[in-house]
């Protein structure tokens, strides 16, 4: 009897003073159609999805095979841990039998993940990163998933996926999720940007900043100074150029999601260039740099590859790479400002010795 008061007390409060995660989809497209419902419900599981990738985390160092890297290699080349194929898991788990997605499209899998008893009336991909950051886990800092969700075209009788080869502006959603000291969901549908804070003692995602707003310029420059001597000349003159200015600080955690995280509440810019080497850079369009631009552009700032905008960039590949300058508007344009620069007295080098 007393667990069910308690419960009771619980259910007031949250009709009360509480939105949540699924309720405020709906609110936000003033809707319940089937549409809208649909997209309630795969919010709900990426919020599930979320839920036990927390749970996991918060107990990493207390259970046997969480930490550490599993021996195989994924499509990208990279070497997989342990919490990637997990996270990777649970996203396909909490969507089968769900009849919401058709398609799962990760950057742990070489290829589309279907459910053929979804396709009949699940008409949409989901694309995502499961882990962002997770040679960050051994050491217990923040990791993040992002995510993105994109309306299935065609039937994909080969399975090929090239409806999803189109830019980012054919994106339904996208979010992230940060694990950090608490847990926070951050989406938007092109209504807003709108971030949701887990409450363990409901086990509810509930909103606790509506209608994110980029500051138009940031104190903070985010980048692996690392990388340094890898980088083209134009970008290696932006970050002398901050370096000599009063009011920059350098803030750079490793994850992705944390260091965007970090850019809506305080503005400024994070950068993920390409390299001399390798000038495509090292984030994947479709699972990071797209659903983060969507974002980024919904709360008013602007995401980059320096002389396009991102979410007009189409990919090749499931797995394309692209260059990423992204965060406050004004930040962003400085980035840009030097690499034009650099460009132009390139092309003016060229014509001199021709």
């Amino acid at each position: 009897m007393a667990d069910l008061d308690r419960h009771e007390v619980q259910e007031q409060a949250l009709d009360r003073d509480c939105t949540t995660l699924s309720r405020h989809v709906l609110q936000q497209l003033h809707s319940f159609s089937s549409q809208a419902q649909d997209l309630s419900a795969i919010m709900n599981r990426i919020g599930l999805a979320a839920k036990l990738i927390a749970r996991r985390l918060s107990r990493a160092g207390l259970m046997e095979g969480v930490l550490g890297f599993t021996g195989d290699v994924n499509v990208q080349g990279e070497s997989v841990k342990k919490m990637d194929i997990y996270a990777n898991e649970v996203f396909i788990s909490v969507f089968k039998q769900s009849g919401l997605v058709c398609r799962l499209a990760s950057e742990e899998m070489e290829k589309p993940y279907y459910i053929p008893e979804n396709c009949p009336i699940g008409r949409y991909t989901l694309l995502y990163d499961p882990i962002d950051g997770s040679s960050n886990v051994d050491i217990n800092l923040n990791v993040g998933s992002i995510f993105s969700i994109r309306q299935q075209e065609g039937n994909d009788i080969d399975g090929e996926a090239e409806d999803l080869l189109q830019d980012g502006r054919k994106q339904v959603a996208a979010g992230y999720v940060l694990y950090g000291p608490s847990t926070v969901l951050v989406y938007s549908i092109g209504t807003g940007v709108h971030a949701f804070t887990l409450d363990p003692s409901l086990g509810e995602f509930i909103l606790s900043n509506e209608n994110i707003q980029v500051p138009q310029h940031g104190p903070i420059y985010s980048v692996n100074e690392g990388n340094f001597w890898q980088w083209d000349e134009s970008l290696r003159n932006y970050i002398r150029y901050v370096h000599r200015q009063e009011g920059y600080t350098a803030r750079y955690g490793g994850a992705l999601v944390g260091d965007i995280h970090r850019i809506f509440s305080q503005g400024g810019v994070f950068l993920y260039p390409g390299t001399v080497k390798k000038p495509e850079g090292k984030l994947r369009l479709l699972y990071e740099s797209a659903p983060l631009a969507f974002l980024m552009e919904q709360a008013g700032g602007r995401a980059s590859t320096g002389i396009q905008n991102i979410l007009d960039v189409v990919p090749e590949k499931l797995h394309s790479r692209a260059p990423l300058i992204i965060g406050s508007i004004e930040d962003v344009a400085m980035v840009e400002s030097f690499i034009q620069k650099g460009t132009k007295t390139l092309d003016e080098t060229v014509m001199a010795r021709s």
